[in-house]
Order: structure tokens, then sequence, then C-alpha cells
């Protein structure tokens, strides 16, 4: 052969045409790494204007079903004077209660949505109805002093029986306090940690623990239910012994409860078993998760239990990371992926990771693509109408698969929303501090902003 003709055939090679719309991509015709998968959840770099509006859907939903009035249950008509209420008085019905652990998340959530945006609504909304219950507490006292038996819509707030009835609506009225809200807030701050901090149940050894579903039983949710509220009141007041208790109660809950093997929690521990059947529920050990993360967000510097407690918050996730499903979310049981993907526990863990991430707990180049695939499976999860999909409702404690495999999900779960809007506004603030990128088609952290 010439070498003319060699050049010829050689051209001819180099210049095959790419493949079109009529033949099949193969290795030589197209860039197969760069197809574009079928993701389930989108796959891309969330902004703070798609976060913002996910935020804004969640408020509308909430700011309409979750009306801060009394009525008159006999008469149907709206009380505005609660000077001398009478049994008859209740709140106003809507979705959800305004007195609850999960709302005071919400009310949590809300003052974090105003920070994050700027936009006030969200800290009007926790302002508005946490100082409405306030300024009624003083006067539904009184009527369950001379009616203790009788109904109250206040009875939680007035004498709380639990850490459920305290501790997550408590701190929600310390950062309102702090951030500016009324006097009228301290003596229901006072109230509510003086049963944390005094009448809650606990071992010998000072651990909180419940007498249900068993005698001394440790849940891994008090660690949310109480921790949140010593570690706003230790900022609020500066007494050191609030810090301490909450350090406390973090490593003598991991003492037992803890799996050094997983890096993460069992839901429930009963002091007279032998063995400690291990149920790893996803919910409680984002309880724990976001603990430890209020705990270290006001807990000094100089602190000594500073440094054990930032290392059992990094061992937890290093635990969950790697459990986290293709889809973005976690499983209603950690370690059994065909337990159902669960929403409420996906937005704890997108919340405290990205807020680890700010703070500089964790490394951000490892860990931040697994955030922003959680935040943006979460998002999918807000419909139309801004209620929270796919949340485990309302749990108590088993040592058996099948109680955790089919508790019902349900958009009036309350757990649900909170952890969104905190998810949300720390996803917001974890964009205003790094920029990301798609690079050889995966997520990367690109740098962190100036």
């Amino acid at each position: 052969m010439t070498k003319f003709f060699s050049c010829i055939l050689i051209t001819f090679y180099f210049t095959l045409p790419v493949a079109t719309a009529q033949q099949k991509a193969n290795d030589v015709t197209a860039p197969l790494h760069a197809m574009q998968p079928n993701y389930d959840v989108p796959y891309n770099i969330p902004t703070q204007k798609t976060v913002k509006q996910v935020l804004d859907r969640v408020f509308n939903y909430l700011d309409t079903v979750t009306p801060p009035q009394f009525i008159n249950r006999v008469i149907r008509q709206v009380v505005t004077d609660i000077s001398r209420p009478d049994t008859n008085v209740v709140f106003m019905p809507g979705d959800f209660r305004l007195t609850s652990y999960e709302w005071g998340v919400t009310y949590a959530g809300m003052l974090s949505a105003t920070e994050a945006t700027g936009d006030p609504k969200f800290a009007e909304y926790t302002k508005k109805r946490l100082e409405f219950i306030a300024a009624a507490a003083p006067a539904f006292s009184s009527l369950y002093q001379q009616t203790p038996k009788a109904s109250n819509p206040l009875r939680q707030v007035i004498s709380p029986k639990a850490l459920d009835d305290a501790g997550a609506v408590c701190a929600a009225n310390i950062r309102l306090l702090r951030s500016g809200g009324s006097a009228l807030l301290r003596p229901v701050i006072d109230r509510y940690i003086n049963y944390i901090s005094k009448e809650e149940f606990r071992l010998a050894d000072g651990t909180m623990a419940r007498n249900r579903p068993q005698k001394n039983t440790l849940w891994l949710d008090d660690l949310f239910m109480s921790i949140p509220a010593l570690a706003q009141m230790g900022k609020l007041t500066g007494e050191v012994k609030y810090f301490d208790d909450a350090v406390k109660q973090v490593l003598q809950f991991s003492e037992r409860m803890f799996n050094k093997n997983l890096n993460v929690y069992m839901h429930g521990w009963v002091e007279e078993m032998k063995e400690h059947p291990e149920f790893h529920w996803a919910r409680a050990n984002g309880w724990a998760l976001m603990a430890m993360t209020e705990l270290l967000d006001v807990l000094p510097a100089n602190h000594p239990g500073r440094e054990k407690v930032l290392l059992q918050l990094q061992l937890l996730i290093r635990g969950l990371a790697p459990l986290q499903s293709g889809k973005g979310f976690w499983h209603q049981l950690l370690d059994k992926n065909d337990s159902y993907l669960e929403t409420s526990a996906t937005a704890i863990y997108t919340y405290c990771m990205a807020k680890a991430i700010n703070k500089g707990w964790i490394d951000a180049k490892a860990n931040a693509p697994m955030v922003l695939l959680a935040w943006n499976a979460v998002s999918t999860k807000v419909n139309d109408k801004g209620q929270v999909e796919g949340t485990c409702v309302g749990t108590g404690m088993a040592f058996d698969p099948a109680f955790y495999y089919y508790r019902p999900v349900n958009v009036f779960a309350a757990h649900g929303y909170g952890p969104v809007l905190l998810a949300g506004s720390e996803i917001i603030q974890l964009l205003k501090n790094y920029s990301f990128e798609i690079n050889d088609s995966a997520l990367q952290l690109k740098e962190k902003n100036k």
C-alpha cells in the first residue's frame, strides 16, 4: 500500500462521525461516562433560592393550620379575654399541638430560618405563639390549681410530667428570650427547667430515665428531650451546672447505648436486662445527634467535657455516613435496608451534619456532598401544600423488629416539620460558606467562600 493511501485510511478512521440519534452509542462514538443517569432524587447543587422556596411552602402551610387562639369548645366562639378562663376553653383546633415537643423543634426551626434567610416571618411565627402561651400561663395556672383534674390546654406548660412536656419547648423559649423575646417567657422557662433538673426520674448515677415500658429504661430520645434545654439554660444564665449535667447525659447514655463497632446507638436500654436487644432506630439516632449538635453550639470552649462530646458526635456521623441510601435518605432501621426510607431522621441528619461542617467539626470535602444529597432527598418530600411526607409517626420502644418496620408514616406526624426547617436553614448557611461544582459528573466541594 502506498504512503498516499495509508494517509487516506488513517484520516478516514479518525474522522468517523459521532453517534447520531439513529446510531447506537458505544465506547467509540460517545463519551459514556458523561451520560445522564436517571436519578430518583435531584442530583444537583441546590441554591439558596430553591431551598428558601421549600421553607416558604412549609411556613405557609403551618401558619394557616396552627392558629394561636383559644375558643370555648361549647359555644364554639373565639376567646379573646383569657384573664379568667374556665374548663371549656381550649386551643382552636388545628393540625398540630402548639405545646408538644415536636413543636418545640418547629419553633427552633422557624428561628433558624430567619437567621439564615433574613426573612422575619419565620421568627415571628415562633414569637407570636410562644408569647401567646406565656401570656396565658398565669391565668391557666390559677385554673389548674382550682381544678387540677379538669381539662386545661396549658397543663403540660404549668405542670410538666415528662421530658417530652418540657425539653424541646423550653429550649425554644430560651432561644427566643435570648433573641429579644418577652420577659413573660422566663416563668415558663423556669417551670420547664425545674422539672428537667430536679423532678425527672433518674438512675442512681444521675442518668435521666423512664419507668416505661420497663422499669429503669433509657430512651435515646431523651438526650434531645433534655440536653438542648440544659445547654440553652447554661448559655442564658452562665451557670456551669447546666452544661455539666448535659455533658454527663451524653457520656453516660453513650457508655450504655453506643455500639462502638457500628458507631450508632440502640434505641432503648433496660437496666435489669442482662442482654440488650439493639434496634438502631433512625429518628432516635437523630435526636442524639441533634442533642450533641445543640450542646456543642453553646458549650464553652474550655469546658472539660467538650472534646469528649465532640468526639462522640464525630463517631456517630462516621457511623451514619455509610448507611445513607442511594436515594439520599436513611432507613427507618439504619442497618436494615429492607426497612423503609424515612424523612424526619434524614432531615435531622442533614441539619446536624451541615451545621457540623459550618462549625468546622467535621471535614467539609468528605461530608458536604452527602449532606446536599440528603437535602435534595428531603426536599422531594415537601409537597405543594407544604406538608412533609414520609415521616414515621410517634414511636414508643420495642424489642422486636416488626414494631419498627411497620410504624405508619403520615403527613400529620409532627416530627417532620421542625427538622425540615432546621435542615433547610443550615443548608442555606452551607451554601453561603462553600461553593460546589459538578466535576466529572460528581457533586464536589469546590472551595470555601471568603
